[in-house]
């Protein structure tokens, strides 16, 4: 296995910029993983392919407005891209320009300020955030963060990003991504399920900028995954116990979902609950203890978000759909259409 085997020609005009105007009329392309049989759908129709007594997972990190845009002492610009609150006060950072942006550097932020106090692994840095009010760190990202936008959108963030690049459910905050299968659900989409008799369970993955990494190594196995902080609550791991016991199916909303969830399973299937940090690398060849289904948006190539869905579907039906899609004019990425897999 080669990381070029998971490339594709993917035409720029089709990586979605914005959200449409309503979260569950995004496009749902359903492959069949038995047969590669594919379908056209609306994300509307989701609720109605869910059987009672099936258990749908999501994942309910909330995405935090992580991207600060400061100013160095000699008052050039900068950007601080928080990645994961630390013990003590502080957090591991991304930092431009880094071969200027030293420890011990002050950054201003107004009135407040980021203090940059030393170089970590993998570039990045250990940042604290001070306030001349003495106010909070989340009082400082409400004043000065922005939402962080993946890079392959090329506007600046806009206030409606707020809302739109979030989860309607979203609670716990920690992402620096968002869990992107979960942009489509609306309120009316749990209520249907509900209806139904699916029952829907809360996990929480906190995503980081690793997410959007491709894998540089010729070799998918050298690539290392950053880790990511997760919880899979006593509930969850109740509700999938339960679920098995009767017969239903497991519907995964996303790739960080699936990562959570395998991260706890024992090979009978048997989820644990607990909460840890999970650097879980799935590609081809891994063995998929817990996820019957899987709900997903399109993924970037070589990346290994693209990897794990091929595990899930095999890799010549994932790139197959893939060119289905491109030549249906699906919108691709974080704000685009999604796929579901059965």
């Amino acid at each position: 296995m080669d990381t070029s085997d998971f490339d594709y020609a993917l035409p720029p005009e089709l990586i979605a910029q914005a959200p449409l105007a309503e979260r569950d009329a995004s496009r749902l392309l359903v492959l069949d993983r038995g047969s590669g049989a594919l379908a056209h759908r609306r994300f509307t129709d989701f609720p109605e392919l869910v059987a009672p007594g099936d258990l749908v997972v999501v994942n309910d990190s909330r995405v935090i407005p992580a991207r600060l845009k400061p100013r160095r002492p000699g008052g050039g610009s900068a950007e601080v891209l928080l990645v994961s609150r630390e013990a003590g006060g502080t957090w591991r950072a991304l930092v431009r320009p880094g071969a200027r942006i030293r420890p011990g550097a002050t950054l201003a932020l107004g009135e407040d300020a980021i203090e940059v106090l030393a170089t970590l692994p993998g570039g990045q840095r250990r940042v604290r955030l001070a306030s001349r009010g003495g106010e909070s760190d989340d009082a400082i990202l409400a004043r000065h963060g922005q939402v962080p936008l993946p890079p392959y959108i090329t506007r600046e963030p806009e206030a409606a990003d707020r809302d739109r690049y979030q989860t309607i459910y979203a609670a716990p905050p920690g992402s620096v991504a968002a869990p992107t299968a979960g942009l489509h659900f609306t309120r009316a989409t749990l209520a249907r399920l509900a209806a139904r008799g699916a029952r829907v369970a809360r996990l929480t993955l906190h995503v980081g900028p690793g997410t959007f990494r491709p894998v540089r190594a010729a070799d998918p196995a050298r690539h290392r995954l950053e880790s990511e902080a997760f919880e899979v609550p006593e509930a969850v791991a109740r509700a999938v116990a339960e679920t098995r016991s009767a017969g239903g199916r497991l519907w995964a909303v996303g790739t960080t979902v699936t990562r959570a969830l395998e991260s706890q399973a024992e090979p009978d299937g048997t989820v644990h609950p607990g909460a840890g940090a999970t650097s879980l690398f799935i590609r081809p060849g891994h063995t998929f203890r817990v996820v019957d289904h899987l709900v997903t948006n399109f993924h970037l190539p070589r990346s290994t978000l693209l990897m794990l869905v091929a595990a899930f579907a095999g890799r010549e039906r994932v790139l197959a759909a893939y060119g289905e899609a491109i030549r249906m004019r699906y919108r691709f990425y974080s704000y685009g259409d999604a796929m579901l897999i059965l």
